[in-house]
């Protein structure tokens, strides 16, 4: 089997709360040729994080910065934190031959869109609004006025479904990150 010249960019996507980083650990866990992105963050760390593997954590100065040095591909504001892909490591590994998996918000995969309209572009949705708010709830992790907030962004982000070449609905998590595998085997070559 010879080598790919150039690896493939694969873009998951959806509103907060949606399983996201869950498929996304599933795929990794399960498949071997892809490469998980780590996105820079301005946001406090969560106790299950680690620097550099869940994110590169930077202060708002840092950040701002690596946006005017053009270090992103992509970068967006959620909230009051910043979110985004370091650009030298995924092109790197693009170059390599090496399928390359952005876990990011649906901000940053627009912009990714115009500059890679060849990537794998998946929306990952929830099977409906009130099972998202149940999700979010469940985490724990933020307070009932970011809950609040991030309900609202997921309404502006579910209108955006359709600038996506694939939307799997996170229903039952294996049947969804199966879809996910199903889709990245068919555009691999």
């Amino acid at each position: 089997m010879t080598k790919k010249n150039k690896g493939n960019l694969i873009i998951i996507s959806g509103p907060s709360g949606v399983g996201k980083g869950t498929i996304c650990e599933q795929l990794l866990k399960d498949t071997d040729s892809i490469s998980l992105s780590v996105s820079a963050t301005t946001r406090q760390p969560r106790p299950i994080d680690v620097d550099g593997v869940t994110y590169f954590f930077k202060t708002t100065d840092e950040f701002k910065s690596m946006i005017d040095r053009g270090e992103f591909l992509e970068w967006a504001q959620y909230g009051k934190n910043y979110y985004g892909t370091p650009l030298k490591p995924v092109t790197d590994k693009l170059n390599q031959g090496i399928d390359v998996l952005l876990e990011i918000e649906v901000q940053g995969a627009l912009q990714v869109m115009e500059n890679y309209p060849d990537g794998i572009y998946i929306f990952i949705a929830p099977p409906d609004v009130e099972t998202l708010h149940k999700r979010l709830t469940g985490r724990g992790t933020e307070t009932p006025e970011e809950i609040e907030k991030r309900i609202s962004a997921a309404d502006n982000e579910l209108a955006m479904q359709n600038k996506y070449t694939y939307v799997v609905i996170n229903d039952v998590l294996e049947d969804a990150v199966q879809s996910v595998k199903d889709i990245i085997s068919s555009r691999s070559v």
